[in-house]
This record gives C-alpha cells, sequence and structure tokens, in this order.
C-alpha cells in the first residue's frame, strides 16, 4: 500500500486516527507508512515524513534490556500480532535528540483495503515504571522494618481477616503468624471486648476511615488478658475499591497497670474500693450539667451510719473496718447500675442518684424509695469475725436539676438532712427542701386516693371523635378522666405516672377496656352508631400481663362487642419491649378479631427491621409533628415520609392533633385520610360525643 492511498482512502478511519491522543503509526508490512501528530510530538520530529518508510526497530537503541537485537526483536513483535491478531509489549524507544524511554506497545491487525495492516499505538510509562521500582525499594526497606519492629503489623482483608501478620505477634499474644491467618482480630478478645470495640469500629469500618490509639483486651495463647493500642488505615486497589485494613498494634498493658493504680489512690477509698470525695465532686459536676441540659432531676443521699463510733471503740478498728467494707458492698447492690456511691470518710456514705425524672414530685419519690431500699438493707444484722453487730443508718436527701458550678453546697444540704434525720431519733429519711416533703406526703395521700377510685367509680371515659378524609365521624379514641368528689377533674398527667409507679394502672387499664366494649355493644342496637370503632389506649404494663391476651378475651364474651370495632393502640416503647413475646400475644389478640395501632409513632425508636414483623393495622402519626406541619418543612418531610413508609407496609395511617383546615387539607392531599383533633372534636363524655353524632 502506498502513503497515498491510505491518505486518499477511508476519511472517518484517518480522522479518529489523527483525534488519538496516543501516539500510533501504520504498519505495512515492516515498515510505518502513516502516524498521526501525537506520535511526531512525542518523539521530537518534525514532520510525518521522517517515519516514512521506516522499520520500527529504528526509533529504538541497537538493543532491547534482554540484549535482543532491536531489528529482530521487533520482527518478532510483529510476527506475533500477524499470528494472535493482538500483542502487547514493553519497548525501549529512542527521541530524535537521542533520549530513551519505555513505552507499553499495542499491535493490532486492521483490514481497510483488503490488507493487512499493523495498527500500533503506544503510551509512554517510564513514570510508571520509577513509580513501581520505588515501591518495590520500599516495600523491601519496609519487609526489613517489619522484621526489626518491636509493634505487631497486619492487614487484613475485606471481609476483616488476617492475610498477613508479623512475627511480632508471637511475642504479643503467643501466636505463630500463620495460626491467626484467616481469623478475624475479634477472634482474638474475650467475648465482652469483642462488643465494646465492634460499637466503637462500625461507623469507622463502614466509612472506610483510619483510625489511632484504639485500645483493646485481647486474650494471649495461654489465657491471660494482653492489652494493645491499635491504629490502622483502609487500603485500596488500583481502582478504587476497598481491599482492607493495615495497621500495628503495640503492647501498652503494663502502662495500663501503672495508670490504673495511680488512678485508684488519686479517686478511689483504698479501705472500700469506692469513689472518693475527689471523685464524687467530679461526677456531681458531670451529673449536674447533664441534667441541666435533659430535665432530667437527680439526688444526693448522704448518709451517716448510727452509733459507728461505739462499735469502732468497743471492738476495734478492725471491725469497725470489717463494718464499713460490708456495708459499702451492701450500697452497691441497692443502687442501678448507672449510679454512683462514694464514701467521704470514717462512716459518711454519698449515693448520687441521675435521670429519676422530669417531674420534681416523682423524682423524689424515687430518690425515696431508693434511701427506702438501703435504709432496710442497712438496718439487717452484721456478723463481723463471728461478732453480731446491730446499727442503721440516717439518710438526708437533696434534689437536683440545674448546672452547678459549686457542688459542695448539695453535699451540705444533703448533710443538714441528714442531721435533721439524727433529730429524728436515727434510722430515718429527710429531704432537705421542707416543702419537698409536703409534697410526698400529697403525692402519697393521691395515691391512697387513687386505689379507691376504681372501686368508688370515679372514673370516667372521654370519647374523641376519628374522622374520614370527608369529615365523616368513623369512631373515636376513648380517653380516661378521674373525676375525684374535692379536687374535680384530675388531668391524666397527673394521675396516669403515679398509676404506672404504682401498678394500679392494670386494674384501671381492664375496666377501661370493659367499659369501652360494654360502649360498643350498646351501640350497634342503633344505626347512627353501630359501625363505630373505639380505640383504647393499652399501657406497657398492662399488655406484658401474661394472662393479657386471656383477659381481652373474657371482656369480649361478656360484653358481646364486636372485635372488629375495637382497636387496641399501643406506644412504640410497648410494642419494642420482649419484642418476641409481644409479636406474638398481638397476634393471638388478632385471631379474636381485634386490630391494633401504634400510638405516638415517631417520638421513640422503632426499628423498621420490627416495624414490619408487627401484626399492626395502623399507625397513628404524634400530635407533636402536625402541630407545625403547615409552617415547619422538617415536620412536613417527616410526616410525608410516614405516609409513604405506612403505604409501603399495607398499614392504614390517622394523625392525631388536627386543629386547623390548613393541616387537614395538607394530610389529606398527601395521602392521610383519618384523622383526629380539635378540628373536628375534643374529648368529651359520651352524651356530648352521641348529640355531636347527630349534628354532623
Amino acid at each position: 500500500m502506498r502513503h497515498s492511498d491510505f491518505k486518499s482512502d477511508h476519511g472517518w478511519f484517518r480522522q479518529l486516527f489523527e483525534s488519538l491522543p496516543d501516539p500510533a503509526w501504520i504498519i505495512d508490512g515492516n515498515q510505518f507508512v502513516e502516524c498521526n501528530d501525537a506520535a511526531v510530538r512525542a518523539l521530537g520530529y518534525t514532520s510525518h515524513e521522517e517515519f516514512l518508510n521506516v522499520h520500527p526497530s529504528k526509533l529504538s537503541p541497537p538493543k532491547q534490556p534482554d540484549g535482543q537485537d532491536s531489528y529482530v526483536k521487533a520482527e518478532s513483535m510483529m510476527a506475533i500480532a500477524k499470528d494472535e491478531g493482538l500483542h502487547r509489549f514493553e519497548w525501549i524507544h529512542s527521541r530524535a535528540d537521542g533520549t530513551n524511554f519505555v513505552a507499553e506497545v499495542t499491535l493490532s491487525i486492521i483490514d481497510p483495503l483488503d490488507r493487512r495492516l499493523i495498527y500500533c499505538v503506544w503510551r509512554d510509562i517510564t513514570e510508571r515504571k520509577q513509580v513501581e521500582k520505588a515501591l518495590h525499594e520500599a516495600m523491601e526497606k519496609f519487609q526489613s522494618l517489619v522484621e526489626s519492629s518491636n509493634e505487631w503489623i497486619w492487614e487484613v482483608d475485606a471481609d476483616d481477616q488476617y492475610i498477613y501478620a508479623s512475627p511480632r505477634i508471637k511475642d504479643l499474644l503467643g501466636y505463630e503468624p500463620y495460626e491467626v491467618i484467616g481469623i478475624t482480630p475479634f477472634d482474638l478478645m474475650p467475648p465482652e471486648e469483642k462488643i465494646r470495640v465492634g460499637k466503637l469500629l462500625v461507623e469507622i469500618i463502614r466509612e472506610k476511615k483510619s483510625f489511632t490509639g484504639l485500645e483493646n483486651c485481647n486474650l494471649h495463647k495461654d489465657g491471660h488478658l494482653v492489652i494493645l493500642e491499635t491504629s490502622g488505615v483502609p487500603v485500596f486497589d488500583k481502582e478504587g475499591e476497598f481491599c482492607g485494613y493495615r495497621g500495628i498494634d503495640r503492647d501498652i498493658t503494663e502502662r495500663k497497670r501503672s495508670e490504673q493504680e495511680i488512678h485508684q489512690l488519686a479517686f478511689y477509698d483504698p479501705l472500700t474500693k469506692l469513689p472518693n470525695r475527689r471523685l464524687l465532686l467530679d461526677r456531681l459536676q458531670q451529673a449536674t450539667a447533664v441534667s441541666a441540659r435533659s430535665g432530667w432531676y437527680g439526688a444526693v443521699l448522704f448518709l451517716d451510719m448510727d452509733n459507728f463510733k461505739t462499735v469502732n471503740d468497743t471492738q476495734g478498728h478492725v471491725v469497725g473496718d470489717l463494718l464499713l467494707i460490708e456495708v459499702a458492698e451492701r450500697l452497691q447492690k441497692c443502687v442501678r447500675e448507672g449510679d454512683s456511691v462514694a464514701r467521704l470518710g470514717g462512716d459518711e456514705f454519698v449515693v448520687l442518684l441521675e435521670e429519676l425524672s422530669h417531674q420534681p414530685d416523682v423524682a423524689a419519690a424515687q430518690a425515696e424509695l431508693v434511701a427506702e431500699k438501703i435504709r432496710n438493707e442497712l438496718d439487717q444484722t452484721y456478723m463481723l469475725n463471728n461478732f453480731e453487730c446491730h446499727t442503721s443508718p440516717s439518710i438526708g436527701i437533696c434534689l437536683f436539676h440545674e448546672h452547678l458550678e459549686d457542688v459542695e453546697y448539695l453535699l451540705r444540704h444533703a448533710d443538714i438532712a441528714m442531721y435533721q434525720a439524727k433529730k429524728a431519733g436515727r434510722n430515718a429519711i429527710r429531704f432537705f427542701d421542707p416543702q419537698m416533703q409536703a409534697v410526698l406526703e400529697k403525692r402519697a395521700a393521691m395515691e391512697a386516693n387513687l386505689r379507691q377510685a376504681l372501686a368508688r367509680r370515679q372514673f370516667r371515659l372521654y370519647y374523641q371523635a376519628q374522622a374520614d378524609g370527608y369529615g365523616e365521624v368513623t369512631g373515636a379514641e376513648v380517653l380516661l378522666r378521674w373525676e375525684h368528689p374535692e379536687r374535680g377533674v384530675i388531668s391524666p398527667a397527673e394521675f396516669i405516672p403515679l398509676a404506672e409507679e404504682s401498678g394500679m394502672i392494670v386494674p384501671i387499664g381492664l375496666w377501661v377496656l370493659k367499659t369501652a366494649c360494654t360502649r360498643l355493644k350498646a351501640w350497634q342496637q342503633d344505626a347512627l352508631t353501630r359501625d363505630l370503632t373505639l380505640a383504647v389506649n393499652v399501657s406497657a404494663k398492662q399488655f406484658h400481663q401474661v394472662d393479657f391476651a386471656e383477659q381481652v378475651q373474657q371482656v369480649l364474651l361478656e360484653s358481646d362487642a364486636k372485635p372488629s370495632h375495637i382497636k387496641l393502640e399501643l406506644t412504640e416503647s410497648t410494642v419494642l419491649e420482649n419484642i418476641e413475646d409481644t409479636i406474638r400475644k398481638m397476634h393471638e389478640i388478632k385471631m379474636l378479631g381485634m386490630s391494633f395501632s401504634m400510638d405516638d409513632f415517631g417520638t421513640g425508636y422503632s426499628s423498621l427491621q420490627y416495624l414490619k414483623r408487627l401484626p399492626l393495622d395502623q399507625i397513628k402519626i404524634d400530635r407533636s409533628f402536625v402541630s407545625d406541619i403547615t409552617t415547619d418543612i422538617n415536620d412536613a418531610a417527616i410526616v410525608q415520609a410516614i405516609i409513604v413508609m405506612t403505604e409501603a407496609l399495607g398499614l392504614n395511617v390517622i394523625a392525631e392533633g388536627v386543629e386547623t383546615e390548613e393541616q387537614w387539607d395538607f394530610l389529606d392531599k398527601h395521602g392521610c385520610h383519618a384523622f383526629q383533633g380539635y378540628l373536628f372534636s375534643k374529648p368529651v363524655p359520651v352524651e356530648e360525643f352521641e348529640a355531636l353524632l347527630k349534628q354532623v
């Protein structure tokens, strides 16, 4: 083929050929017949003609790195390309100025004019080869460093399994490197450490982040614990795909042991091993700060052991110390895991209670309950070196719910309250605030009244209408009211928490269900009301009664109400408590014909994994999202997401707290067609509710 033939034919190929960014030639037989501009520039020539009718080896040094003659090797490479259709190899090229460089050459066969030509394209890989060489040298240095390092160097794959472990692992954990290949770092940890470290690493691994200074306990091959400090970086391949992690571990066991000993001496009582005054003040500072942010009340209980000096003086310090140790052990058994017990000195102890309640009277009642438990426990007989001893505590209590710069005053106030308990005859409990004592007495009186309210028929059900998209009333939610003969109507927010804590919510809840079913039975005789449904709230304590399903069945039999007209409303916290038992119990009740609605949806911590397993029929959108739905884009987005989710799960959806036409219109347009709120009706007695139905 002549050079002019190639230029005159196949213009499209010529255009493509010239536009290539990489140098390219056309070889006819064993000579260049054409090249593109990129080839001319890359080799430092001035025109295409300098390449024409030139053997490829003329653009190379006489010999290649393997010692072969460039002409002979070029002929061999072209022969392979002609036989196989494609051939790729590395080649040393020469520029016009005589400098050499490494190129990756690709030869492929083309047939534009019924003649087999070789299409040659190459890319300068000199820089890449230099990088590869540097990397190889670095790897050799790295391997030498690994062999001599005091740190254990490791690598895991994308499945977190070891694919490399340096010899140092033998000194740290007693394993040969090959023994850990194929297992994960978690396989070398105690069970509780797996959980702790897993929680710390879950986000880091998910985001493919680096990490440093992660302290973790590992089991030596012989069974003893070794504390390691771990650092790691993610590893990616050439395509950017995650391959795993590479990192180092160093042994910090001795350092941690020394730090622990120093910490123990500085912050803990050497006799009882309880926190000392210094650590207690630090925890008090943190507790008050958290309390100020969260609104939770906390309490400080100041204890002094009655007649301790007499025991110490008559029986000696050894027995006195044994008594203090026993008191410390008993105290720790009386509090929750997150609470603190400290020894200030002598026979004085302090208990710090956190996150009691948002209501001061409830928090005070909880603190008094713990104090009473402590008083009873410490009032029991002590056997100390065959000496039978009896003592009791005097306890002072001080509540807090704000951040304090000086927390010493809390201790002073609790100490004053403790002395008030001493003056009252010892073995007693007193609050620092006299008004709080009055609140507790008021609360105790209310609890006594609450226990009598059911028998005295002081409870009454109110009904709040539930409507469809046309505003037609389809049913109601029944709401409990306490009509006290002296105090009038008591808010549910005031007595329901007390009913929950006292356990009275169980019989009260059963009364509500019976009353609602009786009302449904009466409504079935009237065409105006026979199709209405009633939603009944069920508390967690009531629902988790072992025989709750049997109770529901008995109520249905006694009332003869239609089960299909009853909807039990459960909160998120109720259904997520003992989830498997909840699902089983819900299925049992649904077999009776009832339906379920999840109340206050979105305010808790529902798991979609559990939500799809629950045999729910309806989701109720909480009023907190509905109130600002027309002005707050976040609330609007949340409500729309809930509606879409319920549709996907095949559930009905109802919104509570609907008070304006705008809210109604927004919800209806976005797929929610059931409503409850003051726009339709406030909670009213049954007589007013039935009158409302006649007006609609």
